[in-house]
């Protein structure tokens, strides 16, 4: 069987998503813990690579089992393996031919930024502390100019080797609740540390530093050093995979 699992987890003491010889990550330990209660050697297939200490509510993964587990039982059958800040909540058969990564059409990612004087202990772990003065309405002007088809090699962190920079921006929204500020973004794919980048950037807009009209011009240059920074992975989840 092929099945598809749904995986929250709180990526504070790991090193990322994909499996490492000299680092504990998310991979390795859900392995093991589906090979405890299978019997078998698991090769999971996630649908996103995140980075150390970003989190997710929504990652989805794949494996290939024997297993005589009723599928219905089997979140409660791996989570009896799993540590507290790992969770499947749902599992499912789906055709030889789903592939975790390969098969999604789009993913949503939100980063939270910590908007006030003082840092809550509650988002010490799940946000970017940030106590200046921001200015909602810019940031949301700036937003739209990311919405569509572009390169976003000014937004790409460059430790990446990647050759085909081109992604789509499916939306791109900006909330603020009481002190936190959230950005949410939908794409057919990212680059490494974009997110991260366009929040930064966005930032920047939000105190001054950028104008919203600039973005065009940003995207387009191409040129990593004229966008904002990158912001920390702790404020960082991967919220959603979309399937057909």
């Amino acid at each position: 069987m092929n099945i598809k699992i749904e995986i929250e987890y709180d990526g504070t003491n790991y090193h990322g998503w994909q499996k490492q010889k000299n680092s504990l990550t998310v991979q390795e330990v859900m392995e093991k813990a589906i090979g405890e209660i299978t019997g078998e050697e698991i090769k999971l297939i996630g649908a996103g690579r995140t980075d150390a200490g970003v989190h997710a509510r929504g990652q989805v993964a794949n494996f290939h089992t024997n297993t005589r587990i009723p599928v219905e039982r089997l979140p409660y059958a791996i989570n009896s393996q799993l540590p507290p800040d790992i969770v499947v909540k749902s599992a499912e058969i789906v055709p030889e031919d789903f592939h975790a990564r390969y098969s999604a059409k789009s993913k949503v990612y939100t980063y939270n930024i910590y908007n006030s004087k003082y840092l809550s202990p509650f988002y010490r772990n799940y946000s970017y502390f940030f106590p200046c003065n921001v200015l909602i309405p810019s940031m949301k002007k700036a937003a739209e100019s990311f919405v569509g088809e572009h390169d976003f090699s000014a937004f790409m962190s460059s430790q990446s080797s990647v050759k085909n920079t081109v992604r789509t921006v499916k939306r791109l929204e900006i909330t603020k609740e009481k002190d936190l500020i959230t950005v949410e973004i939908e794409a057919n794919g990212f680059l490494y540390n974009m997110v991260r980048i366009i929040a930064g950037t966005l930032l920047m807009v939000g105190i001054g530093k950028i104008e919203p009209s600039e973005i065009p011009d940003i995207i387009r240059s191409k040129d990593r050093k004229r966008a904002g920074p990158t912001l920390p992975a702790n404020g960082l989840f991967l919220e959603k995979v979309i399937y057909d």
